[in-house]
């Protein structure tokens, strides 16, 4: 069978459903290819920062890693602007329902809701926008642990001086994430929280 034959969903025999399940999942294993190419296309992204979108993406990972940060926080900081291209106008969620399937509950609540707390850095200057709309989620189980992200991490990675690590050394990283069963409780633990920063953890990695 090179393709079904029906028309209509409700028209499909159980052989074709199979069918299509086979070619489903292979294609699912390519994701992290195609967010690493995604990442790249960040570069022709917005414009007018010192460094580009891309250049963001792999600082914000970078520091995570400096910091001694797991593998899914250090993920979920490479991409948690994917989604500027696509969803402009809510790349966190967008970002995040990525994220969501194979990361810790943790790292993907923090990057559908970074676009809120960075408002902190700059909603004072523009009007009509909430300088505090980070308060909306007060008193949640990670609050804290974006205010760390994100100022740690987000609003302090446009820094052309910064010494980046390649993209390149991230793909192993993405791959790895990204080839974990989706929903696997012991990955997503609801409720865990892993620190963003381990002076020992960091200590050991080289530069």
């Amino acid at each position: 069978m090179d393709k079904v034959s029906f028309t209509q969903m409700k028209d499909g025999t159980k052989e074709e459903y199979e069918f299509l399940t086979a070619h489903e999942i292979d294609h699912t294993k390519h994701t992290a290819d195609r967010l690493l190419q995604a990442l790249v296309d960040l570069d022709e992204s917005l414009s007018g920062y010192q460094i580009t979108r891309l250049g963001h993406s792999v600082q914000s990972a970078t520091r995570a890693y400096r910091d001694g940060a797991d593998i899914d926080w250090i993920v979920s900081a490479l991409l948690h602007d994917i989604g500027d291209i696509y969803a402009p106008y809510n790349h966190d969620e967008y970002a995040a329902t990525i994220l969501k399937p194979f990361v810790r509950e943790q790292c993907s609540w923090v990057v559908q809701t970074h676009g809120d707390f960075q408002m902190l850095y700059y909603g004072h200057h523009l009007e009509g926008f909430d300088q505090n709309k980070r308060e909306r989620h007060r008193g949640h189980a990670y609050f804290e642990d974006n205010e760390v992200f994100c100022e740690r991490w987000d609003q302090a990675s446009f820094d052309p001086k910064y010494k980046d690590l390649p993209l390149e050394f991230f793909a192993p990283m993405v791959r790895e994430v990204f080839d974990r069963t989706p929903y696997d409780p012991d990955v997503i633990r609801p409720g865990a929280r892993e620190p963003l920063q381990n002076a020992e953890v960091a200590a050991a990695r080289p530069e």
